[in-house]
């Protein structure tokens, strides 16, 4: 923020909330969608759909390639989380149609604690005390979650965490394009790359898609990118400190949407594991933006319910 008088923190809890409730959206979507579509074309449906929301950031990656600013280290940096942005999705969509949606949304908070560990491992970041705390503290709310030997742990609950680690790949690599090229090219490159790296995979699992499914991946699309808008806005006009508790009403709405939609149960270990994780983030954050700590990658905000794009 350039100036205090940017600072808005009441409208960017607007901002948060609107947010969560496109991704919520997205999550009902993806949800009533099921099986019936792979997981793995599904989300080159929902990708390969949404190019065409990307037409008014081409002027800007034009530009950028024309300055010679997207250099060939630089495009393997963007093939390489295209790659892992791919199978994250994937998994996303095959965790979705198989376990509640409550659970998804509780274990995606556990993707920025990855992001913490990975920064320490990856980029030789020291992993600070209060880092190691909140990654503990996450564990503790995963295995609630999971509570092995007291729940059967599917191939959902499993996929998620492969899913966390995926993610947070993708976001590590996105900081180091960001520090080069402006959003609106990581972003283009993020959609054509993760397009590309999914379509021998839905290839192989295709299945004719209904006209209504098109329709349906083509909303998801929709509401994920104005999802996203709407957080970079809240980001923009405050602190994550400020904006990262609002994420808990995701999984407030997940829970709701789950009952009351789609007859699933309510498991209170779920709600706690979750709100154990995202607390142990929101306090991170708080520490990290009082400490000023600009050398270190900052906590991304807990993902959405659709992961970081």
């Amino acid at each position: 923020m350039s100036a205090s008088s940017d600072y808005q923190p009441f409208r960017a809890i607007l901002w948060m909330t609107f947010s969560g409730l496109l991704f919520v959206g997205v999550t009902a979507l993806v949800k009533y969608l099921g099986t019936g579509v792979p997981a793995a074309e599904a989300a080159f449906l929902r990708y390969a759909l949404g190019l065409v929301l990307l037409v008014p950031m081409i002027p800007e990656f034009r530009r950028s390639w024309q300055r010679g600013a997207i250099t060939k280290p630089l495009m393997w940096v963007f093939v390489g989380r295209g790659a892992a942005h791919s199978i994250g999705v994937t998994l996303w969509f095959f965790a979705m149609a198989r376990i509640p949606i409550a659970d998804v949304t509780a274990m995606s908070y556990l993707t920025p604690v990855c992001v913490m560990f990975g920064a320490a491992v990856f980029l030789r970041e020291k992993l600070a005390l209060d880092r190691m705390v909140a990654v503990m503290v996450a564990l503790v709310g995963v295995v609630i979650i999971l509570r092995p030997g007291f729940r059967e742990v599917g191939a959902g609950h499993l996929t998620m965490l492969a899913n966390a680690f995926f993610f947070s790949c993708s976001y590590l690599l996105a900081k180091r394009a960001s520090d080069q090229v402006s959003a609106s090219v990581v972003v283009v490159m993020l959609s054509l790359v993760t397009t590309l790296g999914l379509a021998p995979l839905a290839w192989s699992v295709w299945v004719p898609p209904s006209l209504f499914d098109v329709l349906i991946l083509f909303v998801v699309a929709g509401l994920a990118t104005l999802g996203h808008y709407a957080m970079t806005r809240a980001l923009a006009v405050a602190l994550v400190n400020v904006t990262q508790p609002v994420n808990f009403l995701q999984l407030i709405w997940s829970v709701l949407l789950g009952a009351l939609v789609f007859a699933e149960g309510v498991d209170i270990w779920v709600i706690v594991g979750g709100t154990i994780i995202l607390t142990s983030i929101s306090i991170l954050s708080w520490r990290e933006t009082a400490g000023q700590r600009r050398r270190l990658t900052p906590v991304p905000p807990s993902t959405t319910s659709e992961g970081p794009k």
